[in-house]
């Protein structure tokens, strides 16, 4: 039997596989990125920004409380089954978009998408968080996430490249019962569960004594009694608010101000993609500049991107220079994010942990989404984009005025 060892060296094969998986759970998501908000107005007819962004809401409010449910059940039921019943709750979505009659089968089959993202996202995320150890998190979650995120942007560009030539919804459900059979196959057939490298962290940690932290007790404290999961908690909620944004209002502004479906699929890519490849850098860069400073000036850069959005009217050029920030200050904060709650965790309340700091992320989705939808509806979506771009700023400078001492930068070298 191989000995159980931490780092990324050590666990190179089974890395990898996972890496693969996180790269066709963002090309899932991708696929609705740069059309699904212009289905809703071409063949379903609706009109309200609001009713449009009912699938965002629906997305974010099932993976939002999926996280939360995943952190605990992960520590109950394991790793791997969890990984599985994600890819398995995906396979009716292809057919419920494919077959919708109405846009509420859409609304419907993105609960389903979220609960799968909640899911086997967040397992892909806890298992290289266990095999990697605490001395490369970042470049761990570095990789991890921008192997989400060009798999996002590959699914959005080559969906709105290939609306041009089929129907939008026929490209959705194809290449997503596609990448769900793939998903769950590998995940049964390749996937190894790491409880084994959790126990071996916690060992030396050296605090096995202390007692665990329940679901209840771990909510708590990193939503209010923790200084600086609170900071992460909040940053992560307006990160993805902007990401709720750019991905059910930006295709709309677009498209108002007479942008084509190719190149509201290029800002809709450039996105995604400058993020997932930035997160290469970013991640790595973490471990050795330390999360915070990264955390602030990702904030401060996405606020900047949104008014270049604002003030740019809707025009292609700016509108690509906006998402390229948008993607490089996504970049500098997700991963280090991610990083940062997992450094404050003990490796046996990890999961947990992670788990509530993803579920205030993605109930950005919700509340994003709203706001956008309302706003766009009751004001106009150039006002909508601007409350966020302020709001994003005030994040920023709220995680720079927070007292920032992990839990890693206690340790022992030999534990790093």
């Amino acid at each position: 039997m191989t000995p159980i060892r931490l780092g990324l060296r050590a666990n190179a094969q089974q890395f990898a596989v996972l890496v693969g998986l996180t790269a066709l759970v963002g090309a899932l998501v991708g696929l609705e990125r740069s059309v699904l908000p212009l289905v809703g107005k071409e063949d379903f007819g609706l009109r309200s920004s609001s009713a449009i962004l009912a699938f965002v809401v629906a997305f974010g409010a099932a993976k939002a409380l999926t996280n939360l449910a995943a952190g605990d059940l992960a520590e109950r039921i394991g790793r791997k089954r969890l990984l599985v019943i994600g890819w398995l709750v995906a396979l009716p979505v292809p057919l419920l978009i494919g077959l919708a009659p109405s846009w509420w089968y859409i609304v419907v089959a993105n609960l389903l998408l979220g609960v799968n993202q909640g899911l086997a996202w967040s397992m892909t995320v806890v298992m290289k968080i266990d095999l990697a150890g605490p001395r490369r998190r970042g470049l761990a979650l570095g990789l991890n996430e921008a192997a989400g995120y060009l798999g996002v942007a590959t699914a959005a560009f080559a969906t709105g490249a290939l609306a041009g030539s089929f129907a939008p919804r026929t490209v959705i459900w194809i290449g997503a019962a596609l990448i769900a059979v793939a998903g769950l196959l590998i995940s049964v057939f390749a996937v190894r569960d790491t409880a084994a490298h959790v126990a071996l962290e916690q060992d030396v940690h050296g605090d096995r004594a202390k007692r665990q932290l329940r679901f209840g007790a771990a909510f708590t404290h990193a939503s209010l009694r923790d200084p600086l999961l609170r900071a992460c908690n909040q940053a992560g909620l307006i990160n993805n608010l902007n990401d709720a944004l750019a991905w059910g209002l930006a295709p709309l502004y677009l498209a108002a101000h007479g942008a084509s479906v190719r190149e509201i699929a290029v800002v809709a890519a450039a996105y995604p993609l400058v993020w997932g490849a930035g997160q290469l850098a970013t991640g790595w860069l973490s471990d050795y500049t330390g999360r915070k400073p990264l955390i602030t000036a990702g904030m401060l850069v996405q606020a900047g991107a949104l008014a270049l959005l604002v003030a740019g009217a809707g025009a292609f050029v700016p509108s690509l220079a906006a998402a390229i920030l948008l993607g490089a200050g996504t970049a500098l904060v997700y991963p280090t994010l991610l990083a940062a709650v997992s450094d404050a965790s003990q490796p046996q309340d990890r999961a947990r942990l992670v788990g509530v700091y993803r579920f205030w992320r993605d109930f950005g989705f919700v509340v994003g989404a709203l706001m956008a939808g309302l706003m766009a509806d009751s004001t106009s979506p150039k006002t909508a984009i601007a409350v966020v771009a302020a709001l994003t700023a005030a994040s920023g400078l709220l995680v720079a005025t927070t007292s920032w001492q992990s839990r890693s930068s206690l340790q022992p070298a030999h534990v790093r």
